[in-house]
């Protein structure tokens, strides 16, 4: 429960999407049972005085996952000992014991291996053959493997259509490990960089390949989000008509290449690209103040579904904020005109303690509320 808890916790401050279902291992036993006992029954599992075991020999097709066969995978893995075994590659399914945590069984009280949950659970909320199923580069053998033996022997179906397999976070190369001491905690990365920089960090490497954690990458994707925030609120409060001309076609443009580049076993470094790209091009019009009502009202659609996409979320002004700032603005530009520069600052500094910052133009001033990012002003 304290760790579930901590999950929902970090990844809902990650704006992760929550799933449609949890389940609890401990909530399916009878699922298990009721696999297992097929397996038992078609002899393709047998009972030993330990527990009851999976026959990999009987599954002919044992190892296509990891593409290793089973000679190979006989003298190459870490293989538990238990002589009751018929093959030192056989796996548990239901191990004896009465210690708690256990559950009586047909054979005896225990509890369930660790492949066989995943695969009760899997049938029981997705069906017997589902499109994609996920997991650590780590899980590939032999839990992945084994489960899809165990799923497949139950149904006599494919178990999923497609494995996606994400690479692991590194630290100067090496795996995280507390016996390291480079483990580096959800909650603490969070309340230094937050939500938004963890995501582009992560997201601008392949999922399927690792990724080294530093800081050096983290202050560069920090200060992508600083762009992002400026061409955001540069759109929000445009004004003026026309000059459609010197961003549409390029935006779409950018869009497409931005599905095309998901829509490619989600390649989020190509598509983060493109998505800069285009940000980079909206600022560049800004500066040359060429960003008018028109073009935030054709743009920001686009610009907001690429975010959705990314799961990236800017901090947003309401209406009524937007209203009490520019009057603030206002007033502060009438100090400034009148050589009240006293006042204008103390103005500025009313402004800023809402969590707002100026983008000064030639012409007009405009302003963005900038997410509060502790590393932006800390030598981490």
């Amino acid at each position: 429960a304290k760790y579930i808890k901590n999950y929902f916790v970090d990844f809902d401050a990650l704006n992760t999407k929550r799933a449609n279902e949890y389940p609890k291992a401990t909530e399916h036993i009878p699922d298990m049972i009721n696999l297992i006992s097929d397996l038992v029954t078609k002899e393709i599992a047998y009972v030993t005085k330990n527990g009851v075991y999976f026959s990999v020999l009987n599954f002919s097709e044992y190892g296509k996952l990891s593409k290793k066969n089973i000679e190979e995978l006989e003298s190459g893995s870490r293989i538990e000992v238990d002589e009751s075994k018929n093959n030192p590659l056989d796996f548990a399914l239901w191990k004896f014991s009465n210690s708690a945590p256990f559950w009586d069984s047909p054979w005896g009280s225990g509890r369930p291996g660790w492949h066989i949950e995943c695969s009760a659970m899997s049938i029981r909320y997705l069906g017997e053959n589902f499109d994609i199923h996920g997991g650590g580069r780590d899980l590939i053998f032999p839990h992945h493997e084994n489960e899809i033996a165990q799923s497949e022997s139950f149904t006599g179906k494919p178990f999923a259509k497609i494995w996606m397999h994400a690479g692991m976070i590194t630290i100067n190369g090496e795996k995280m490990s507390k016996s390291l001491g480079n483990v580096k905690i959800v909650r603490h990365v969070l309340e230094n960089w937050g939500p938004n920089v963890i995501r582009l960090f992560c997201l601008s490497g392949h999922y399927s390949k690792p990724i080294d954690y530093t800081e050096e990458l983290l202050k560069e994707n920090l200060v992508k989000w600083r762009q992002l925030e400026t061409c955001y609120y540069e759109l929000r409060l445009a004004s003026g008509t026309g000059n459609l001309d010197d961003i549409s076609s390029s935006v779409l443009d950018s869009k497409q290449k931005f599905d095309v580049a998901i829509e490619n076993d989600f390649n989020t470094p190509l598509a983060l690209t493109e998505f800069f790209n285009m940000v980079k091009n909206i600022n560049g019009l800004a500066a040359e103040e060429k960003i008018t009502k028109d073009v935030g009202n054709m743009v920001m659609p686009i610009l907001e579904y690429m975010l959705d996409v990314l799961g990236l979320s800017v901090i947003k002004a309401t209406d009524n904020e937007i209203i009490s700032i520019f009057e603030l603005i206002k007033k502060r530009e009438e100090c400034r005109k009148n050589k009240r520069f006293e006042e204008a600052d103390s103005i500025r500094d009313e402004i800023s303690d809402m969590g707002i910052y100026l983008i000064d133009h030639k012409e007009k001033t405009l302003w963005m509320k900038k997410e509060e990012i502790k590393a932006d002003s800390t030598n981490l």
